[in-house]
């Protein structure tokens, strides 16, 4: 409600963080009321550096394992292939399944991005740029492996999912390589670039589009999942589900091949999961219906596989 006893209210996101960010060891105090508050409450934050760690992972049945990235910053393809490294070595055999989980990633280094993708594929076109000049045009290939990594994949996508994630979502999705499962991602498919001018400011110009290796632009279309399934949480905390305003939302956005122009000024909408699960698929002790059900058909890839090798036999 109020940062350093000045209201909120009516302020950008840009403001609030500038009054929140100042000198490391330095205090600022916010105000703020929630759910079970009977009225506002002070809490004085310290000021910090705080590393981003990129990339999580574990494995969640022996087996089966799960990398979530969180951004795409410098370090992302190092951690991604220390994490496939540390639970490669914790299981007797190889992987039969990997999920990996790009929900609420915002973007970031599209190297990475690129990097990262080509870690699951063997060869093709992972993303390409088209532009009104010969420069803004480029084109990302996988690179061959001498042990391609041919497990079964899913990946997570939401709202949240922007940028560099539906990059390496769209990829994988348009050679086949994974299952996209979630809610339709973002849709910020443009490139921008820096001109820098001479009196030391500079003007952010979009000068691109992305497009998937099929011809897919992202643009204000986003990702659409191969399976929806919502982000819906238990009834006791179901308050606290994901509300998204995608790309298309945005007023004076860059609008994506096929949309058309709205008749009047948009009103800002908040995307929200319906009240209920689907029947018979999420359970509602699930804490986390999208990774639970990727995990159950990752599993059931692998029972329809012996079943298939069976009859061949």
């Amino acid at each position: 409600m109020r940062i350093n006893e000045k209201s909120t209210k009516d302020m950008t996101l840009m403001d609030a963080v500038k009054l929140m960010r100042g000198p490391q060891g330095s205090q600022v105090t916010i105000t703020i009321m929630r759910q079970g508050f009977t009225e506002p409450k002070d809490v004085i934050l310290t000021r910090a550096i705080i590393p981003i760690r990129s990339v999580r992972s574990k494995i969640m049945e022996p087996g089966y394992g799960y990398i979530k990235i969180n951004q795409f910053i410098e370090r992302t393809l190092p951690d991604v292939e220390a994490a496939m490294n540390k639970m490669q070595s914790s299981q007797e055999g190889p992987l039969k399944g990997l999920i990996l989980d790009l929900r609420n990633n915002p973007g970031g280094l599209l190297e990475q991005a690129v990097k990262v993708a080509d870690q699951f594929l063997d060869s093709g076109l992972i993303v390409y740029t088209e532009g009104r000049v010969e420069a803004q045009k480029m084109k990302f290939f996988a690179q061959k492996k001498e042990k391609p990594r041919d497990f079964p994949m899913i990946v997570l996508v939401n709202g949240g999912s922007a940028s560099a994630s539906e990059i390496v979502a769209g990829a994988l999705q348009d050679h086949g390589r994974a299952v996209i499962l979630g809610t339709p991602t973002f849709g910020k498919g443009s490139v921008q670039t820096i001109i820098p001018l001479e009196d030391g400011s500079a003007v952010r110009l979009t000068t691109a589009r992305y497009f998937t290796p099929n011809g897919r632009s992202i643009q204000a279309q986003g990702i659409v999942p191969d399976i929806p399934v919502s982000d819906v949480l238990p009834e006791n905390r179901r308050g606290a589900a994901p509300r998204f305003m995608r790309e298309k939302d945005l007023e004076h956005h860059l609008q994506g091949e096929g949309e058309k122009p709205a008749p009047e000024k948009p009103a800002e909408k908040l995307e929200e999961p319906p009240n209920k699960p689907e029947a018979g698929v999420t359970p509602k002790s699930s804490e986390d219906p999208p990774l639970e059900r990727a995990l159950e058909l990752l599993k059931t890839w692998q029972i329809l596989n012996k079943v298939g090798q069976k009859k061949t036999s």
